[in-house]
């Protein structure tokens, strides 16, 4: 079979050059897309644990655990407030799913069938109401799932005291409020001293009435 001429190569390599060169054009966007500031509401929030996992949410009517979603769960500390939630968004669509205070009454445990997993109650918020939820979270290693375990025990039981000590000033507070109370009423009931001549009125001797 004849070769291509080369003409015709010649002419097929400066077309092959021509797509490749740059011209130097400026070329202007059909569309302009505008900067938007994305909140997430953790603005205000310090993050004390960031590891990727896998949950699960325990559906009754089922009687079966069905996937939440895989990302990464956070422990998020509000810096003025001091109190810790538990926020985990999906990977790819960052839709919450779940969304919980860590508070004292959380009991969290091992999952009996899997040494990298942990399960717990909580009041969660995820769905835009509270509802009361059994979770449960797979980690990538048993490290990371005792470590998950350790610091939500430690968050639960640190506000715990908190709490105590918080009910404990109010306590005392209302206390101290009830005594003063009680001395302010007694206080009113307390005529103000009568000067002794206006105690009664001045009696008459006898002599002084026959006199009279």
């Amino acid at each position: 079979m004849a070769s291509a001429s080369p003409d015709r190569e010649e002419a097929a390599t400066a077309v092959t050059a021509g797509e490749d060169e740059d011209t130097g054009a400026q070329i202007t966007p059909i569309v302009t897309l505008s900067e938007v500031v994305v909140t997430t509401g953790e603005e205000e929030e310090d993050v004390l644990l960031d590891i990727k996992a896998k949950l699960y949410r325990f559906d009754k009517d089922g009687n079966q655990w069905k996937e939440r979603g895989t990302g990464n769960v956070k422990l998020l500390k509000h810096r003025e407030t001091g109190k810790v939630r538990l926020v985990m968004r999906q990977a790819k669509t960052l839709k919450i799913c779940a969304n919980h205070l860590v508070v004292p009454t959380i009991k969290i445990q091992e999952h009996a069938g899997s040494d990298k997993a942990c399960v717990w109650h909580a009041s969660d918020f995820a769905d835009g109401e509270l509802k009361e939820e059994l979770f449960s979270i797979r980690f990538g290693s048993v490290e990371n799932c005792k470590k998950f375990m350790e610091m939500v025990e430690t968050i639960a039981e640190s506000s715990g005291k908190v709490e105590e000590k918080d009910s404990k000033d109010a306590g005392d507070a209302a206390g101290l409020l009830g005594k003063l109370s009680v001395d302010e009423t007694k206080a009113e009931k307390v005529p103000e001293e009568v000067p002794s001549a206006l105690a009664k009125p001045e009696e008459k001797s006898e002599t002084e009435t026959k006199t009279e």
